[in-house]
């Protein structure tokens, strides 16, 4: 393989001619931008625990009333990508977000999509285009991009949840804003999730000639997210992954456009090698122990702790337990990879 010539063997008049025009000569850098065998990556195999996050965000709540947070949130930013540039890898923000009770987190709608993982509380909510969606332990509550949202809390004690956006994807495009709005009214009766759509392959009836909804289900509860999982282990072969995928019931695809989200249960004692992907992603811990093998990085995790995944990367988990289960929350970029056409997986 020949190598490239170099930005120091051309004349320094050219180079010079060249930067006066605003132009580059693509050559001497061919290599950074299409690098052979594997990208150049900086996302840097990372854990947050949250037995380190926790405190901080509390204190956060004593610092910052919420008026002046509008969200009170602290980011898990990859030291790889920049503390400064708020990303977990380079497509996926990842924030905790603290909510104290009788408080609002004003409404408003943003341009990048955003979801809600929640992590310890009761009597949060958060309200999207006038549905309020109860936040329980585990529930995956959805906010699309520029659905209007705001999140409340009745109950007592702190409510913290996992926030993921495709924020950086947004942002690199120069098409990142919000606007704020007045206080929503929700609509009396429970979400979709009690009502609409119970139990996966059945739908409204006007769904099958009526127009798709967009998003028809914004929360995916936490208790038949776990259910489906134990079920779908005693079917499943031992050299096979208990995996769920969360997606639009009316479509049976993604849920978004740009994140994908899905649900791990790892028997006990068991290890799990997913397929080595272009896919970057993050892994929160719901219950359990586990150690992560990461391109040969170990990190040891345990519950409502969270880890980012590089592109390309080998991964290995393990379940701590020898007689529990473990579940796992995961969001990648495989929706947004496939749709531009570059997603692959190796092995």
């Amino acid at each position: 393989m020949s190598s490239l010539g170099t930005l120091e063997e051309l004349p320094a008049g050219y180079v010079d001619g060249l930067t006066a025009h605003n132009l580059v000569p693509l050559w001497p850098s061919l290599r950074k931008a299409l690098p052979h065998g594997i990208p150049f990556r900086r996302t840097q195999p990372m854990l947050w625990r949250y037995a380190d996050v926790r405190p901080r965000l509390l204190q956060a709540g004593e610092l910052t009333p919420i008026e002046k947070a509008e969200r009170r949130v602290l980011v898990l930013a990859n030291p790889g990508l920049g503390l400064e540039n708020m990303q977990a890898t380079p497509s996926i923000y990842i924030g905790l977000q603290l909510i104290l009770p009788r408080e609002t987190a004003p409404n408003h709608r943003h341009s990048p999509s955003a979801v809600r993982f929640v992590i310890e509380g009761e009597g949060g909510f958060t309200i999207v285009d006038g549905e309020k969606l109860p936040m329980e332990p585990g529930d995956l509550i959805l906010t699309p991009g520029l659905l209007w949202h705001e999140h409340r809390h009745e109950g007592s004690g702190p409510v913290i949840w996992l926030d993921a956006l495709d924020l950086p994807t947004v942002f690199a495009q120069e098409a990142s804003y919000a606007l704020e709005g007045p206080a929503q009214t929700p609509r009396n009766q429970p979400d979709h999730s009690q009502t609409h759509y119970r139990r996966a392959g059945l739908l409204p009836y006007r769904a099958l000639s009526g127009p798709r909804a967009a998003y028809p289900l914004l929360r995916f509860p936490w208790t038949e997210v776990r259910e489906s999982l134990q079920a779908l282990a005693e079917v499943t072969g031992v050299d096979e992954m208990v995996h769920l995928a969360y997606v639009n019931p009316q479509t049976g695809l993604e849920c978004l456009p740009v994140l994908g989200f899905s649900a791990i249960m790892l028997r006990a004692a068991e290890t799990a090698k997913p397929p080595q992907r272009s896919a970057s992603a993050v892994l929160h811990v719901v219950e359990g122990e586990i150690e992560a093998q990461i391109d040969g990085v170990t990190l040891k995790a345990g519950a409502h702790d969270t880890i980012a995944v590089p592109t390309h990367a080998k991964l290995s988990i393990a379940n701590g337990s020898a007689r529990t289960p473990a579940f796992l929350f995961q969001v990648d970029d495989a929706p947004m990879q496939r749709k531009l056409g570059f997603y692959e997986v190796f092995n």
